[in-house]
Formats: C-alpha cells, sequence, structure tokens
C-alpha cells in the first residue's frame, strides 16, 4: 500500500458521526485483493464519479506522490475516462434496462466507448474501476456486464467485491 497521507488528512475532517467510514476509508484502500494501482484508480474515478472535487484532490494527490510520474499519469487519465464515459453509460443502458422494450433493445447505442479497449493502465484495471461506477449508478445490466467482464479476464469474485467496496466507502465520504 501507498502513503496517503493527503486521504489521511481528508478522513481525519469527517465528523464522529462518520467514525465507521473514516475507519472504513483505511481499510478498503489496504489492497486486500487489489493492487495499490487498482484500489487508487477506483478510488480516484469513483470520486470523480460521484463529483466530489475535495476527495478527488486528495486521491490524486497521493496518487502523484506514490507512483511514478508515468504511472501517475496512466492512474490519473483512466480515470477520467472511465468516470466520464460510465456516467454515460450508466443513463443509457439502465434506460434501456428499465424501460424493458424490445424496440430499445434492438437499437444501436450509437456512442462511442473506444476508450474502454485501449486503457493507459490495464484492461483489467479500467474494468474494476467501471464495476465501481456501476455500482455507485445502480445499473444493474452494467454491473453485471463490468463483473462478467473481469471474471472472465481471470479477476477473482474478492476482488471485483473489494472494488465495489471502496466505491461504497467513496460514496459515505462524500455526504
Amino acid at each position: 500500500m501507498i502513503p496517503t497521507p493527503s486521504i489521511d488528512a481528508f478522513r481525519d475532517t469527517l465528523p464522529d458521526e462518520l467514525k465507521d467510514l473514516r475507519l472504513n476509508l483505511s481499510a478498503v484502500l489496504g489492497g486486500e485483493n487489489l493492487s495499490s494501482q487498482q484500489a487508487m484508480l477506483v478510488a480516484l474515478t469513483s470520486a470523480r464519479f460521484l463529483h466530489s472535487q475535495p476527495l478527488v484532490e486528495a486521491v490524486e494527490s497521493d496518487i502523484r506522490s506514490g507512483f511514478s510520474p508515468v504511472e501517475s499519469l496512466a492512474i490519473i487519465s483512466d480515470s477520467i475516462a472511465c468516470a466520464g464515459l460510465m456516467a454515460m453509460n450508466t443513463i443509457y443502458y439502465r434506460f434501456r434496462h428499465m424501460i424493458e422494450k424490445e424496440s430499445y433493445q434492438s437499437r444501436p447505442a450509437r456512442l462511442r466507448m473506444s476508450r474502454m479497449s485501449q486503457p493507459t493502465t490495464s484492461k483489467i484495471d479500467f474494468e474494476l474501476a467501471s464495476l465501481a461506477c456501476a455500482a455507485l449508478a445502480g445499473c444493474q445490466k452494467c454491473m453485471q456486464s463490468h463483473e462478467a467482464s473481469l471474471v472472465g479476464l481471470g479477476v477473482s469474485e474478492e476482488a471485483c467485491h473489494d472494488a465495489v467496496r471502496i466505491a461504497a466507502v467513496m460514496q459515505g465520504v462524500t455526504l
């Protein structure tokens, strides 16, 4: 695990009523089943997806100080791309799923998403961040699709679970 002084400082601003979340924030970034890079990409992408600028700044600061410049740029770049694409996709695909009309299911999306297949980190890392965003959006089909993709790539269910745990805690600390 990389040092997280900026996240720790953010965590220390949380009120006593959020003590459980303060403890969870430290615990979920510990990388039980995810590498430090994966955990931090999921955390940063979740913060961006949630539009929490103070949390984005804290996570990004720790990424810049904890990884090489090349690794930092790759993580930050993928977090921007992933949060944006998933903001679009979760709205679109959740609409199709919830309407449940064949006429919408059969239409091509015609939405560009080529970055998903060409990440700067790795396909697995981008998919983990995408799964976190799908969970934050509550899009069942997106969660199923990204989890299946990850398992198909050889990622354990435990790693998928950890990505969603990070997203859940990030949601909690943004209140």
